[in-house]
């Protein structure tokens, strides 16, 4: 099936969902099914080593975070892609509290890397929680530099899905990435912004 097809089942299966079919529901949960395990495979390989989250679990997680938003107003594959991805951020900073809790030393979490998103300085190793607390102290300053940070890392989107999802051009979601991804590299550094 051609990438436009699958984009256009996606949406319709969306449609109907929101409509109460079930059988939509099941249908689009194994269409995107292979690409969520890809993306939450992806990562948890920049994880430290001897992590004990596996891809399947984070899938299962955020479908079954998922199953409970038949009444959103889905627009298209990437909509439910940043949708999805939410509920995979959820899942890896819930998962983060979780070890973190169960820690005495301090465990300051588990980190993964910003390798998706363009770093001049190379790919850097975070802290999930950091992350999450940055992303939500950018959400505060720029609400849609947060969005595209959250849906190139956590969802996985295209540059052009991106301006798709949030009604915007390719160019300006290229210069809001680079201008978040430079606010969070000091924010998570304890620079002063």
């Amino acid at each position: 099936m051609k990438d436009d097809d699958a984009e256009d089942e996606v949406t319709t299966l969306l449609a109907q969902w929101r409509q109460g079919s079930v059988e939509a529901q099941e249908r689009l949960m194994q269409l995107v099914q292979g690409e969520l395990r890809r993306l939450a495979a992806s990562y948890l390989r920049r994880e430290r080593a001897g992590h004990t989250l596996q891809p399947t679990a984070v899938v299962n997680e955020a479908y079954l975070r998922l199953m409970p938003q038949r009444g959103v107003r889905w627009e298209n594959r990437a909509h439910f892609f940043g949708i999805a991805a939410k509920m995979m951020r959820r899942v890896l900073v819930d998962h983060a509290r979780r070890k973190r809790a169960g820690k005495r030393e301090g465990f300051s979490g588990d980190p993964v890397s910003v390798s998706q998103v363009p770093d001049p300085a190379g790919g850097q190793d975070i802290d999930v929680l950091n992350l999450h607390q940055a992303l939500d102290d950018l959400a505060v300053l720029d609400p849609r530099q947060a969005d595209v940070v959250e849906l190139r890392y956590f969802g996985g989107l295209k540059i052009e899905e991106i301006a798709e999802a949030i009604g915007v051009s390719p160019a300006t979601v290229k210069r809001e990435l680079t201008t978040a991804m430079v606010w969070l590299r000091h924010r998570m550094k304890g620079e002063k912004t």
